[in-house]
C-alpha cells in the first residue's frame, strides 16, 4: 500500500523489560504480516496480484477470493449511504478497493493485537491511527493524542485529537455516551490532496484531478473542494471511508456526513479556512 506504518506500545508497569520487548517483537511481526498480505492481494501497481488480475478481466468478482468479493460488498454499501461520493469503482470502470483495503487492514491488526493479549496500543498507518486503551497504564485516564498535521506546512500541526482512555473514563459508570462527546472515538483518519497530490475523484464531475491507482469518486474534472479532511470516529473503517467521501464530495457530502453519523470531522479549504465539528472545537483537541 505504500503506507508506513508503526506501532506504539506503551510498557506495562511491573513488567520485566524483556516481556515487553517480545510482547512488542510478535505484536510488530503480526501487523507487518497483515499489511504484507493485504498489500500483495489488492495493490493495483503490483502486476500479479489478484486485484490486477480483476482490473485486466482475467479474474471475474465471482471467480475471486471471499475476501474480495466481501470488500467489494461492502464498498458498495458505502457508495449508497454516501450518495455516490465513495466509489469502488474508478471513471474508467475498473475495480479499484484502495480507498477500502487501508481502513480494513488497521481493523484487522487491531483485532489482533487485542487477540495477542494488548490492551494499550496505538497503530498509525499513513497519518491514519487505530487506539485502544491509554499511553500510560494501568490509570488509563490519559488518552492518546493523534497529531493533524497542516496541508499548507507539514512541519506544524492545527492541533492534536484526543483517542481513547480519556473521553472513556469521563463518563460515570452506566451512563450514556452523548451523541459527538467523542467518547466512542477510537480512530482518526485523514484524507487529501497534501501527501500524494490530488488523487480522489471529485464526485459528480467530469475527468480525473490525478492519474493512478486510488482515485476515489466517479469523476471530476477539478480540484476537489478541501485539502485535507480528518474525521474521527469509533471505527477506523468509518472514519477512512468519510475522510475520503467528503474530499470527492465537498461541502454537500460534508454536511450529510455529520447529519447521518456521529463523528467529529475538521475540513481544511484550499485558502487555509477551517470547518469542524464541536469536539474539534474543543479545548482538548487544540
Amino acid at each position: 500500500m505504500g503506507t508506513v506504518v508503526s506501532l506504539t506500545v506503551p510498557a506495562q508497569p511491573g513488567s520485566p523489560r524483556d516481556a515487553d520487548a517480545d510482547r512488542l517483537e510478535a505484536a510488530t511481526a503480526v501487523v507487518e504480516d497483515q499489511f504484507e498480505d493485504l498489500d500483495a492481494r489488492f495493490s493495483l501497481f503490483k502486476p500479479n496480484s489478484e486485484a490486477s488480475r480483476v482490473s485486466r478481466g482475467e479474474l471475474s468478482l465471482m471467480e475471486a477470493s471471499p475476501l474480495m468479493r466481501d470488500l467489494y460488498a461492502d464498498a458498495v454499501r458505502w457508495r449508497r449511504r454516501t450518495d455516490g461520493a465513495f466509489t469502488p469503482e474508478r471513471p474508467d470502470g475498473l475495480l479499484d478497493l484502495s480507498g477500502l483495503v487501508k481502513g480494513y487492514a488497521i481493523a484487522e491488526a487491531g483485532r489482533s493485537l487485542v487477540a495477542l493479549g494488548l490492551h494499550d496500543w496505538c497503530l498509525n498507518a499513513g497519518g491514519d491511527v487505530l487506539v485502544s486503551g491509554s499511553p500510560a497504564p494501568p490509570a488509563g485516564g490519559k488518552p492518546w493524542l493523534a497529531g493533524i498535521v497542516d496541508p499548507a506546512d507539514r512541519r506544524t500541526l492545527l492541533g492534536a485529537y484526543p483517542l481513547g482512555a480519556q473521553a472513556l473514563g469521563a463518563l460515570p459508570p452506566g451512563s450514556r455516551e452523548p451523541a459527538g462527546s467523542g467518547a466512542r472515538r477510537l480512530a482518526l483518519a485523514t484524507s487529501g490532496s497534501a501527501e500524494r497530490g490530488d488523487h480522489i475523484w471529485t464526485a459528480g464531475l467530469r475527468g480525473p484531478s490525478s492519474r493512478g491507482p486510488g482515485l476515489q469518486g466517479p469523476a471530476g474534472a477539478r480540484r476537489p473542494e478541501f485539502a485535507q479532511v480528518s474525521v474521527a470516529a469509533s471505527d477506523i473503517v468509518t472514519a477512512d471511508v468519510l475522510a475520503t467521501a467528503v474530499v470527492a464530495g465537498g461541502r454537500g457530502t460534508l454536511d450529510a456526513v455529520t447529519a447521518r453519523w456521529d463523528v467529529d470531522v475538521l475540513a481544511v479549504t484550499h485558502d487555509g479556512a477551517l470547518l469542524a465539528t464541536p469536539g474539534f472545537r474543543a479545548p482538548s483537541a487544540a
